[in-house]
């Protein structure tokens, strides 16, 4: 796997190289600010970009804004995005234009090799992944007018966890039940959720998003 990892700190830089590399992960750039991060991809191609949401000259969404051009320019190129602070909006806009290939994660996770390449391996694959804290929070805070107010607990449980990207046998080792159990919860709720079969959708993306858009 090739990355790419943009962040304005070069210590937190530093520290993700070092974590990528400690799990054979090869970085083949380094970004302080959007426009090296866009020409690092655009001359490298990596398989992932690793983005701080909040990057110079106003730090407020420019990572954001870099990883909506990436995935424009690039399809091919996944991106992680990493942020300090609770902010499922960013998520959700991203994931509106370009679901798949994305992840989201908290800056504290990532202290762990194992959750950094795992959450890697599902971008690249075409999953999506958003933060557990962050999926905790929108479960909570879930309005009643929402599609997901319809949900059961079971279906909130699984919904939650396909956010952080689990898979149906993870979320059957999770809950303690069979994985036709849980193929049979996914399809309750993607159908409360209004999301038919297509085989040019993938609706475990667009469940996500849903949850992602009754912040």
């Amino acid at each position: 796997m090739r990355v790419v990892v943009a962040d304005d700190v070069m210590i937190v830089r530093a520290g993700l190289v070092h974590l990528l590399a400690s799990a054979d992960v090869t970085t083949v750039g380094e970004a302080s600010d959007s426009a090296e991060l866009l020409r690092l991809v655009a001359l490298e191609h990596p398989d992932v970009a690793i983005v701080d949401i909040r990057m110079p000259p106003t730090h407020t969404d420019e990572g954001l804004v870099a990883a909506r051009t990436i995935r424009d320019r690039y399809p091919r190129t996944n991106v992680l995005l990493l942020s300090q602070y609770l902010a499922p909006r960013y998520a959700a806009r991203l994931l509106a234009d370009q679901p798949g290939g994305l992840g989201y994660l908290l800056k504290e996770r990532v202290s762990d090799p194992a959750v950094l390449l795992d959450a890697l391996e599902r971008v690249v694959a075409g999953g999506c992944v958003v933060d557990p804290t962050i999926v905790a929070r929108l479960l909570d805070f879930g309005h009643n007018d929402s599609p997901l107010a319809a949900l059961s607990p079971r279906e909130h449980q699984t919904l939650g966890l396909m956010a952080e990207g689990q898979s149906n046998a993870a979320i059957a080792h999770h809950l303690g039940i069979g994985e036709r159990t849980v193929e049979s919860v996914c399809g309750q709720l993607f159908r409360k959720l209004s999301l038919e079969p297509d085989p040019d959708v993938n609706r475990r993306v667009l469940a996500v998003l849903a949850l992602l858009r009754a912040r």
